[in-house]
């Protein structure tokens, strides 16, 4: 199914500043979306970030990379092919805990993948040899200190306050998040019992045409059944205790004993193939709940989509009210300085002209 989301989360997006290697460089105006993502076709997980359109994190896990906390809400890790530094500011360190655990996980899952594919035909993370040239990203990671989380709120402006706690995308987002993904699943087993479905029409097609062939060939048996009991009969009236007559019948008795046994097989098998004609009743049933459920999930990730559209909406007028709130305050707070320093030069010359009095 190629690459797909596997973890998300929101967080601010950090560069190390190329020139001086200390300094951090914020890659978005505010907080966005890090998800791990999975590509099944060459076992590969990566880091994966986008502001708009533009991608201002795009990381493979290798096996040599490592996931540092350098805050209760800062993590970094390098990433030598992309020759840089990538910072995360988390709004909370249960965020930045979760994310490392993410973190550790996959990098172990590369590192088992790598272990299993030394042939080459997999395109995984590098070695250590290849992941490390020189300069300040060879392992281990030194910790560069990390920016100031005061400025790190949840929202797209720096605050010179105590940061407010910034609200966690809600449970619906997330449902919606994940959406595409259980649609992509419910569709896979839809698609599996179709054609298990298909699978069990023609076997009860054809278990219906061994079951006539089955009755014909009972029918027979049960006449050549009656037809050999009356030769016995006849045999038994007519015997003379002869060796040979004793040893006809013997081998007549054999025989049906063999018809029976082959008579009770078949009903056995007739009774297996009603209870498979039971089961696919059953997976019909199925199929049909499952492709109610799909089309439920469908209205329902296209309600959530609305609903995110709408909060999203919301959350741009409520910041734009707040950027004009400030505007106003910064010119109040302008024009009473303006006031204060013209009642300190009146009050001034006021004293000024009671001294010379």
């Amino acid at each position: 199914m190629g690459e797909q989301p596997i973890y998300s989360t929101r967080a601010h997006a950090f560069q190390i500043d190329p020139n001086t290697k200390k300094n951090w460089v914020p890659t978005s105006k505010h907080a966005v979306t890090v998800s791990y993502f999975y590509d099944s076709t060459r076992n590969v997980y990566r880091i994966i970030s986008l502001d708009g359109t533009k991608a201002i994190i795009n990381s493979t896990i290798s096996p040599n990379m490592t996931f540092t906390k350098t805050s209760q809400k800062f993590g970094q890790w390098a990433d030598s092919r992309a020759n840089t530094v990538y910072g995360l500011g988390f709004s909370t360190e249960h965020h930045l805990t979760k994310f490392a655990e993410k973190f550790a996980e996959y990098k172990e899952a590369a590192r088992q993948a790598k272990g299993k594919s030394q042939d080459g035909k997999m395109e995984l993370a590098t070695s250590p040899s290849q992941e490390s040239p020189a300069g300040e990203l060879s392992s281990p990671l030194t910790p560069v200190t990390p920016p100031a989380m005061d400025n790190i709120n949840g929202t797209d402006d720096p605050c010179d306050t105590t940061p407010e706690p910034r609200p966690e995308p809600s449970q619906n987002a997330l449902a919606f998040t994940h959406s595409p993904s259980i649609n992509k699943h419910w569709e896979a087993e839809l698609s599996a019992l179709k054609g298990n479905n298909a699978k069990l029409t023609a076997a009860l097609l054809e278990s219906t045409a061994n079951v006539k062939q089955w009755k014909q060939q009972l029918a027979a048996y049960q006449e050549e059944a009656e037809r050999l009991h009356k030769r016995v009969t006849e045999l038994e009236c007519q015997s003379t205790q002869t060796p040979v007559i004793k040893s006809q019948k013997t081998e007549l008795n054999q025989t049906i004993e063999e018809l029976e046994s082959t008579l009770k097989d078949k009903e056995e098998e007739m009774e297996r193939l009603k209870e498979e004609v039971e089961n696919a009743n059953e997976l019909l049933e199925q199929r049909h709940s499952l492709t109610q459920k799909l089309q439920e999930t469908e209205l329902h990730g296209r309600v959530l989509e609305e609903q995110l559209l709408g909060a999203e909406q919301r959350l741009e007028e409520s910041q734009e009210e707040q950027e004009n709130f400030r505007k106003s305050l910064r010119t109040l707070l302008e024009m009473l300085d303006g006031k204060i320093f013209e009642l300190t030069e009146l009050r001034d010359s006021l004293a000024k002209l009671i001294e010379g009095s």
